[in-house]
């Protein structure tokens, strides 16, 4: 740990200075967050085929439940977003591990739709809110070095927990009921509770925004807490403290850029849940079990993870706006691969892998994008409105699909107009704002 630093900017000093352990654990942590998130959101596709043979329910309204968690992430992103950017990002993420663990515990003992939906929209509260503020956490703890790079390996962090969890819960689905998928789920959020009460300091640049006669204290116990020298005194206020709101976002420096990557983010997720939500139930209707099902699914998330990876690895070569387009335009060609006609369990898996590596490098890309995008006072309020709003094509996706299926239209048909929402969201970065102070690269 470094001495007492007089006169030292702290926010210079997180941004210039290599990384010590302790930030990169914090990263750590929130990373096995997203991985969280990851798996809760996906418990309910490999719960769907048990749910719909107990329950007798039909597509378009297995759709319906496929969305419930979705709707509480988009509110649950932009309510619990702003309110992290005013009572702090470490006390959010409890409340919203909190959350979490009452939802997924409770799915297990539903027994009725509305129970479910009741449940399902909780637990989704807590993961929109938790994807927000992961987002920003993690912005706020990397150097400048590193900070793209940290928040793409975060959003990794999604098919990760995808993959781990999702391995887990395929393998009780040949011996156990879908309830246990949740009773997993719940069990997993509970393990990760101690490491963010110990680990998981108050970001330095989020305590700098309230200032009352306890920010010098607080401030030097998250600077020691992230392996840095304590201040002696305040940096000075370079604005006055002002309570942040959705209007901000729509200011006339903020305005196109919040409308540009919200479209994006909302046509590109549509495409990229339609695929991640419906694949168990496509195999299973294939004649699969819903093991394999659920290891189709995995396999997507694979080819997420590595999509992910990818990307990292070329936006530090290639410009980032550019990268983000490719991989939509390829996620149209593969979603649409992914509809058609398969000779079997295998082929289907390699085509979910490819979809998935295509659909998530765009969602990773979209990522880096946003957290870069808004200022400190705004970051997590803006991540979380881009993301919440975005989270309607989440809902969507499975709803239109479902919709869709049950009209009578066949998978190929569905996948190619599923398919369209990358595409759109192609166009809306390609005619994104252009300015000298765009934060998104060209």
């Amino acid at each position: 740990m470094m001495n007492e630093q007089n006169g030292a900017d702290p926010r210079q000093m997180m941004a210039r200075q290599p990384m010590g352990w302790q930030q990169v654990l914090a990263i750590a942590i929130c990373v096995a967050l997203n991985a969280l998130d990851g798996f809760d959101v996906l418990s309910i596709s490999f719960a769907s085929p048990g749910i719909a043979k107990e329950w007798a329910i039909d597509r378009a309204a297995l759709g319906l439940v496929l969305s419930f968690e979705l709707i509480g992430m988009a509110l649950g992103s932009i309510l619990l977003g702003q309110l992290a950017d005013r009572i702090g990002r470490r006390a959010t993420v409890l409340g919203c591990l909190c959350l979490m663990v009452l939802g997924m515990g409770a799915t297990a003992f539903v027994h009725s739709i509305p129970e479910l939906a009741v449940t399902r929209v909780a637990t989704g509260l807590g993961i929109g809110g938790m994807l927000a503020v992961t987002n920003a956490l993690v912005a706020e703890y990397a150097n400048d070095r590193w900070r793209s790079a940290a928040v793409v390996v975060m959003a990794a962090g999604y098919p990760m927990g995808a993959i781990a969890g999702g391995s887990i819960a395929s393998a009780m689905l040949a011996s156990h009921g879908w309830r246990d998928v949740f009773l997993l789920g719940m069990g997993m959020t509970l393990a990760l509770l101690p490491f963010v009460a110990i680990f998981l300091p108050e970001p330095v640049s989020a305590v700098l925004l309230r200032r009352d006669a306890g920010t010098l204290a607080r401030l030097n116990h998250s600077l020691r807490k992230l392996g840095h020298g304590a201040v002696s005194a305040l940096p000075p206020q370079t604005e006055a403290p002002r309570k942040t709101t959705l209007a901000d976002l729509f200011a006339p420096d903020l305005r196109r850029l919040t409308v540009m990557l919200t479209i994006a983010y909302f046509m590109h997720i549509l495409t990229f849940y339609f695929i991640i939500k419906w694949v168990p139930k496509v195999v299973s209707d294939m004649g699969f079990t819903p093991s394999a099902a659920g290891g189709v699914l995995v396999w997507a998330n694979v080819g997420g993870l590595l999509g992910g990876l990818v990307f990292a690895g070329l936006s530090s070569a290639l410009p980032l706006r550019k990268l983000i387009v490719g991989a939509m335009l390829a996620s149209v060609v593969t979603v649409t691969w992914f509809g058609q006609p398969h000779d079997g369990l295998h082929a289907l898996a390699w085509a979910a892998a490819i979809g998935g590596f295509c659909t998530n490098a765009g969602v990773v890309g979209l990522y880096a994008l946003v957290a870069s995008s808004f200022p400190t006072a705004s970051r997590a309020g803006g991540t979380g409105f881009v993301i919440g709003v975005g989270r309607g094509g989440a809902a969507l996706g499975p709803v239109i699909g479902g919709l869709l299926f049950q009209a009578g239209f066949t998978l190929p048909l569905v996948a190619a107009i599923m398919a369209c929402g990358a595409l759109i969201a192609a166009f809306a970065l390609t005619v994104g704002p252009r300015g000298a102070a765009d934060p998104l690269p060209a």
